[in-house]
């Protein structure tokens, strides 16, 4: 059932997959060459800070595309496969979260590559590279995503609707704070949640902070 379950997955994510893995390993090349154009060690270490954004959102939009495609072949007939099966709807989820795991590895793996090839070309004096924490770090930021996303796909379009309403709230009421607020006084309602889902020990903390392949 498992090789099914990844052959069904496969299908619905070969090419989205492909096109990440091409982007992964394209980004630290592209941060590299950018790097060299700067004139000094200090310039060539923003040319990377400059690329930590692409990573982390790289990672999200992994995470994403693995998640929304593992669910696709189950919403595209309406749950009957899975109803159909002789197994418990909790193992059928566990089945379907392992086949969607395999299909993160390609991407963190050309993005390995790329780091490995830019920590062995010529990088300015005093600079180290750190190939193999970026990955790591874009694993698990990637792995964070893939299952929160998987939690969210795997619901009705009206639990889906739900979260995001609840998301659209809080910054409407942010907004509602601000523009009632009495001078100073201002209740920042969405730097609370921000902090609490960003900063350690949030949830999404690993995507948070410098991403640095290249650094002092």
């Amino acid at each position: 059932m498992f090789r099914a379950i990844v052959w069904m997955q496969w299908k619905s994510t070969r090419a989205l997959s492909l096109l990440t893995t091409i982007i992964a390993f394209a980004l630290p090349l592209a941060s590299l060459q950018l790097g060299r154009s700067a004139a000094s060690a200090s310039g060539f270490v923003a040319a990377m800070q400059a690329f930590g954004a692409a990573y982390a959102l790289l990672a999200a939009l992994v995470g994403l595309l693995v998640a929304l495609g593992a669910w696709r072949p189950d919403h595209s007939g309406r749950h009957v496969y899975a109803l159909s099966l002789p197994v418990p709807r909790s193992r059928y989820a566990m089945f379907r979260f392992g086949a969607g795991l395999l299909f993160l590895v390609p991407t963190i793996a050309a993005l390995l590559v790329g780091a490995l090839l830019v920590s062995v070309s010529p990088i300015p004096e005093g600079l180290h590279a750190f190939p193999v924490a970026l990955t790591l770090r874009f694993a698990l930021a990637s792995l964070v995503a893939y299952a929160i996303f998987f939690a969210i796909a795997s619901s009705t379009n009206r639990t889906a609707g739900l979260i995001i309403a609840i998301f659209a709230g809080i910054i409407f009421s942010q907004y509602l704070l601000a523009v009632f607020a009495d001078g100073e006084r201002t209740v920042d309602v969405l730097g609370a949640v921000l902090d609490f889902v960003f900063v350690r020990p949030g949830i999404l903390s690993v995507f948070a902070g410098r991403w640095m392949l290249i650094d002092a």
